[in-house]
């Protein structure tokens, strides 16, 4: 918002230079964002008296006149008609400028000498008068610079303000806040008229249909104005805050709004059908055209102020070309209303007009300062346009609009949260100059109730006042220190420290994490064939899906990560290897809120290596994830890790999957995605796929560490070939060995797996590798023979293994 210095000066006296003002506004939250000084488009213009005035010898269209500037008097070759003796009138002397870019020169006019210029309004660039030389007040001081006493240099502050502080969208609430801080005293404009005889009552009238909307709206009526263009000293105003000067009616609409902040307008009362106001709804697609000539389709919600048949006007926002100010105007009808702000926001969103007066509307203005603008307003049209008030004015006010009213104040309170030591009485001075009413609440001491002005809307509870207070006195002085408090040292929580540790070691192997969408389509289940029975088809359904694929809470990862497969497949990268960190989302019984468990889901396709030449085609296999699971599982140092056949999921592919066990807990599972469920997807690549459970996972996790001292012995190694079923499991053989507790057996490995010409049909060879040492001897053949014959002789009787 664009405030002049010399306009503010009207309401406040200020003995601040235009630098300290603007420090002063900006520390009480007024930020000033740039100080630019105005100032007429002339020089060396001064006031000056006609003496004398003959016609010129030899042109009958210019005069020759004497004029003065109190210390000469000059020939000055004029061609005006409206000038007469004595008259006092502008004199641009030789070496003066005016706009245009011109210098006045001593010049020879048709045989006489000029020894300068006398200049009309338009000339001089501060008025559009080219009628003829401007006539100024006869008490001007002779010699005197004009723009001097003209008053036309000017300082303009641009203030950002801020949208709860609608109060300060004028003139005179910039002026309430520079007396605030200045300790000086606001001298309101004074509204002072004669009405007629003729009462405004008989001539028009009011209705409200939307009390909601417009709960109180006055009017006056001005007859027998004459439209014409205003005084240089409402011009300079409206100019200072960029305002374009239009006609003394219009103008004074204008001013009023910047200097009080309320919006107001005039209406040719001859255009105003049944001469009455009806304020309503728009119907839905009623075409109207404003002031700018552009016509605007409304919808059902636009508040419109009508005539008796027509829409004259968008309430609060624009008026209407059908009832605007015209040089013929003679009886004028003159608005002035409150309107709910959150309507007019609408209406000015919808419509896409952003004006002076819908932008106060809609932050909100002073409700009880309607009626002093309408009457500022008719006072200053019949003083510009020399009119008749008429008696009385219509105040329609169905609805009371809430104000704030008694907020409680503690003192001890607002030194508490500014960390002040501001006495009582000078909050309540700073609460008094700002205009509020503050008395003291009985038997409470330093506790106070406050009433807030009817123009500072924005002020409804107690930290608003302690605010005010702070602002006022001065945010640099409130000491600053250091805030006190413990700090207590927070325990990490342990399921984020191991998720980090498993995030560090799954992309420290060049496995990338994605982050998926929490919603899946609700055909996942049958796309992955999940079992009738299978608790993971009981997703829970979303109330309000973006879109219908997205309409049901995930119940594994396992589906998100073939989508990012197959988004990754259709921008022509076959080969991926991802994990994610995410929730799955059971329904529970009717009534109770879904179960929410934490996942770690990976997905492996393509080649091993495809960037080394010298790897080959090699694609990834079952082992390289499981590879992955028990490098993971070992940097978390959990034992006891068991892979199982039994336990294989409806979406892997039977023969390539099993579960993943923590001795005898299920924490997940493992293998190839099943190639029915890739063929559902449009998938044409294996994928390799885990899934572990976090929250069986935390739970096992410990952060002792052990260390053993290795051994300084050597080990002692044995081969072994045994001869099973087929459908024995290897690790079933594995955890046979370790379990005899043996303390010579280090380790026991699988070398071979065999089957075909030499073994029984439905049999396989098993070949292991059973490692000893000791920690205190070199081990001697016949111990680890001995200790050898009992491991596999205990293998034997649980298997029925046979040694080949």
């Amino acid at each position: 918002m664009q405030v002049s210095l010399r306009w503010l000066k009207d309401y406040v006296d200020i003995d601040l230079t235009p630098a300290e003002v603007a420090d002063c506004l900006t520390m009480v939250g007024l930020e000033v964002d740039a100080v630019r000084d105005v100032g007429p488009a002339f020089t060396h213009v001064v006031v000056a008296k006609i003496l004398a005035i003959r016609p010129h010898p030899n042109a009958d269209k210019l005069h020759l006149c004497d004029v003065t500037t109190g210390e000469e008097t000059l020939p000055i070759v004029c061609g005006a008609n409206n000038i007469h003796e004595g008259d006092v009138v502008p004199l641009a002397k030789v070496g003066a400028t005016i706009p245009g870019g011109y210098t006045i020169k001593r010049s020879k006019l048709r045989g006489e000498f000029s020894d300068g210029m006398l200049c009309s309004e338009e000339e001089l660039g501060i008025g559009e008068d080219t009628t003829g030389i401007m006539i100024l007040p006869s008490d001007l001081p002779l010699g005197a610079d004009l723009a001097d006493v003209l008053d036309l240099k000017d300082t303009v502050f641009d203030i950002g303000i801020t949208p709860n502080r609608s109060d300060c969208l004028s003139i005179l609430g910039v002026a309430r806040e520079i007396a605030a801080v200045t300790g000086k005293t606001v001298r309101l404009p004074d509204i002072d008229f004669q009405e007629g005889d003729e009462d405004i009552k008989g001539l028009a009238s009011v209705q409200i249909l939307d009390p909601d909307l417009c709960p109180r709206y006055t009017a006056r009526m001005v007859r027998n104005v004459t439209v014409g263009p205003s005084p240089l000293w409402m011009r300079l105003r409206l100019e200072a805050v960029g305002l374009r000067s239009i006609s003394n009616v219009v103008d004074v609409t204008n001013f009023v709004m910047m200097e009080l902040g309320q919006p107001l307008h005039a209406f040719d009362f001859r255009f105003l059908e049944e001469t009455r106001i009806v304020v309503r709804r728009s119907a839905q697609g009623e075409p109207f055209i404003s002031l700018d000539e552009k016509e605007r389709i409304l919808n059902a919600n636009t508040l419109m102020i009508c005539d008796g048949v027509k829409p004259v006007a968008i309430a609060g926002i624009m008026g209407g070309f059908n009832s605007e100010i015209k040089p013929d105007t003679q009886d004028i009808l003159l608005e002035s209303a409150y309107f709910s702000p959150s309507s007019i926001r609408r209406s000015a969103r919808d419509l896409g007009m952003s004006t002076d007066a819908a932008f106060r509307f809609e932050r909100g203005i002073d409700p009880e300062g309607v009626l002093r603008a309408l009457d500022r307003a008719a006072q200053l049209t019949a003083q510009l346009s020399g009119g008749t008030i008429c008696r009385g004015r219509i105040d329609e006010h169905p609805r009371q609009v809430e104000m704030a009213r008694e907020i409680p104040l503690r003192c001890r309170r607002v030194n508490a949260l500014l960390g002040t030591d501001i006495p009582a009485a000078d909050m309540v001075k700073i609460l008094k100059n700002l205009g509020m009413e503050v008395s003291r609440q009985e038997g409470v001491e330093e506790e106070y109730l406050v009433n807030p002005p009817s123009f500072r809307v924005d002020i409804i509870r107690e930290i608003d006042l302690v605010e005010e207070i702070a602002r006022i006195h001065g945010y640099h002085n409130i000491p600053v220190t250091l805030p006190l408090g413990r700090m207590a040292p927070i325990r990490q929580n342990e399921k984020r420290v191991l998720e980090e540790r498993m995030r560090n070691h799954l992309t420290s192997h060049g496995i990338s994490e994605v982050i998926t969408y929490s919603f899946i389509s609700p055909d996942a289940a049958d796309i992955l064939a999940l079992d009738a029975g299978d608790e993971r088809r009981k997703g829970v359904r979303i109330s309000n899906p973006l879109t219908e694929d997205q309409s049901v809470m995930r119940t594994t990862l396992i589906y998100s990560l073939l989508k990012v497969m197959r988004e990754n497949a259709n921008a022509g990268d076959y080969n991926l290897k991802i994990f994610e960190f995410g929730k799955v989302f059971l329904a529970g019984k009717p009534g109770e809120l879904p179960t929410e468990k934490k996942r770690l889901a990976c997905l492996m396709t393509g080649m091993r290596d495809h960037e080394l030449w010298s790897s080959g085609e090699l694609g990834m296999d079952f082992y390289d994830l499981k590879g992955c699971v028990e490098s993971l599982t070992d940097s978390l140092r959990l034992t006891g890790i068991r892979f199982r056949s039994n336990a294989v999921q409806t979406f892997l592919h039977p023969g390539r999957a099993c579960g993943i066990f923590l001795g005898e807990k299920s924490i997940g599972y493992m293998g190839e995605v099943h190639p029915d469920v890739l063929s559902r997807m449009d998938l044409k690549n294996r994928a390799l796929v885990f899934e572990l459970d976090m929250e069986v996972l935390s739970e096992h996790i410990s952060d002792d560490v052990a260390y053993r001292e290795f051994s300084r012995y050597p080990e002692s190694s044995r081969d072994v070939a045994f001869v099973i079923d087929s459908n024995v499991e290897v690790g079933a053989m594995l955890d046979i060995a370790l379990a005899t507790g043996e303390d010579l057996l280090e380790r026991v490995r699988i070398f071979d797996v065999y089957a075909g010409a030499g073994i029984p049909e439905g049999k396989k060879s098993l070949g292991l590798k059973f490692t000893y040492r000791s920690d205190a001897a070199t081990l001697t053949d016949d111990t680890v023979n001995r200790v050898h014959s009992k491991i596999v002789h205990h293998i034997i009787d649980q298997t029925g293994a046979q040694i080949r």
